[in-house]
């Protein structure tokens, strides 16, 4: 409607526009990831006492994929667009296991750093038997409610396996830490290149028993970890000295704050930032703001309102009620607000409804903005003629990736225990988009299809993207054991050859040519 009717005759500046939507609506995604989203999750974690391993396998991957999950969520429930949502899953995780695990091979080849063998075996059988039930699902062609909560159940089981080796691991409290779980390196381990005698910026997640001289994991994980594979987006700015990815050191926030036109760009960002800033609670001692966090408490439930009442049978009579009722629970919340907060700090009392209301209204805001953009990628499929699979398979796999290429490739350059980290990331991060974020997706999708079944869109090219990322799998399953688990030049130079592969014959497939 926007190209054809407002821009019919600029068309260049129609496209121009529509480019520039596409670019915001990625940056939102990412950055509500990385400043409100991964900052909610961190405090639940605190306050509910997860121990580091199962918040590593539950809250940590859910920020960090939040980009995948909702994009793919939204393409299921909201748009009707599941070809979509597929596609983006499994592009996005034959992207991060081949093109982001080759790259991190060919850049650390000449070290000779050793990864972990139990949770690479672990987190590849996962995800090939994860693979084997989508396989059966597409086979069949439809799945109902029950069927797909089967599939989160294995993220479930995934999650418990990890679980009961932690409480394995502290029960017999093992003098060698041979066993280590995804994210979580441990200083000294077999696959650590690190000098003992050196400092690690690892070393804070270790503490000593001084009663038996064991080394055991903090009872957090550290703040730096929760927006790892959304880093790039975020408006926050490193606080610490020693920089852990190496492209806001020190020296470059000094040289970026020199620039006259920050404030410029502050200025631009605005109508972006200022939404979220005005319906997210943030109770983060940095960030807080008394004004904001009223605002907050009464905007939120006109927001939750509005949105309500866009629903297509939602009648005249209804929406005025809906907005009655919102308004009311805004002056309901915000009045306590502005008498029981202070200026000066956030509330110190009553901090788990705001860190829940911040976590929630973060997902609000996943799905405004994961709606518009599978909306826009349809569109922007209509009008040039591709298919919107390949646009979900391309544009948004490789947007909603960009924070794991970024991310882990720099962590890796750092050597040691590092490397672990950011190969462990690179498949688990991808088995929880699979596994919970489709899971989640298809019981949506099943849900609003009840009574009937939820029906897969007939695309036989979701099986070769299955069979590539199973290639893609089996390759690193085979390489790193024959090469005593050390990423080398062969195990980089086959992944890229694989994507490439599936790219190619992605493409040829949808524009025709076999």
């Amino acid at each position: 409607m926007f190209l054809y009717c407002s821009c019919e005759n600029f068309s260049l500046l129609g496209f121009a526009v529509l480019a520039i939507w596409l670019i915001a609506l990625f940056y939102l995604l990412g950055n509500t990831a990385a400043d409100y989203f991964c900052f909610s999750l961190e405090k639940l974690s605190n306050l509910l006492k997860m121990s580091p391993t199962v918040a590593g396998v539950t809250l940590l991957p859910l920020g960090n994929g939040a980009p995948d999950l909702f994009a793919s969520i939204a393409a299921f429930a909201g748009k009707d667009a599941g070809e979509v949502g597929i596609n983006s899953v499994l592009g996005g995780a034959v992207f991060v296991t081949c093109i982001v695990v080759g790259i991190i091979s060919l850049c650390i080849a000449d070290r000779r750093v050793q990864i972990d063998r139990n949770s690479f075996v672990r987190d590849i059988g996962f995800f090939l038997f994860s693979l084997i039930w989508l396989f059966l699902f597409l086979t069949v062609g439809e799945v109902t409610v029950g069927i797909a909560l089967l599939f989160v159940l294995l993220y479930v089981i995934y999650v418990l396996a990890v679980a009961l080796n932690e409480i394995a691991r502290i029960n017999i409290r093992l003098f060698r830490l041979g066993y280590v779980t995804p994210l979580l390196p441990v200083k000294g381990s077999t696959f650590s290149t690190v000098d003992e005698e050196g400092d690690s910026i690892y070393a804070s997640l270790l503490e000593s028993d001084l009663k038996s001289n064991v080394p055991c994991l903090e009872n957090r994980l550290p703040h730096w970890m929760w927006a790892s594979q959304v880093a790039i987006y975020s408006n926050e700015p490193e606080d610490n000295a020693k920089s852990i990815w190496g492209w806001n050191d020190e020296e470059t926030l000094k040289d970026r704050s020199s620039f006259s036109c920050s404030k410029f760009l502050s200025l631009l960002g605005l109508p972006l930032a200022l939404p979220r800033q005005l319906t997210i609670p943030v109770v983060e001692e940095e960030r807080w703001s008394k004004g904001y966090a009223v605002a907050t408490a009464t905007l939120a439930p006109i927001l939750l309102a509005f949105l309500w009442n866009t629903r297509d049978d939602a009648g005249p009579l209804s929406k005025q009620i809906v907005y009655f009722i919102g308004v009311t629970f805004g002056g309901i919340l915000g009045v306590p607000s502005y008498l029981y907060t202070t200026s000066d700090h956030p509330p110190r009392r009553f901090l788990l409804p705001w860190v829940f209301g911040g976590f929630f209204m973060s997902i609000v805001w996943f799905y405004i903005i994961a709606n518009e953009l599978v909306a826009l990628l349809v569109a922007l499929g209509v009008i040039f003629g591709i298919k919107p699979s390949i646009l979900g398979l391309t544009v948004l796999a490789w947007g909603n990736s960009m924070g794991d290429l970024m991310s882990n490739v720099a962590l890796a350059m750092n050597g040691g225990d590092s490397v672990q980290i950011a190969m462990s990331g690179c498949y688990a991060g991808p088995m929880f988009n699979t596994l919970a974020g489709l899971g989640i997706s298809l019981v949506l999708g099943a849900w609003y299809k009840r009574p009937a079944p939820y029906i897969f869109p007939r695309d036989s090219s979701l099986f070769c993207s299955m069979g590539f990322l199973a290639i893609g799998l089996i390759w690193s399953f085979v390489v790193l054991p024959r090469n005593d688990m050390r990423p080398n030049k062969t195990l980089g130079v086959g992944l890229i050859i694989i994507y490439l592969t599936f790219l190619f014959v992605r493409v040829s497939t949808s524009m025709g040519v076999w």
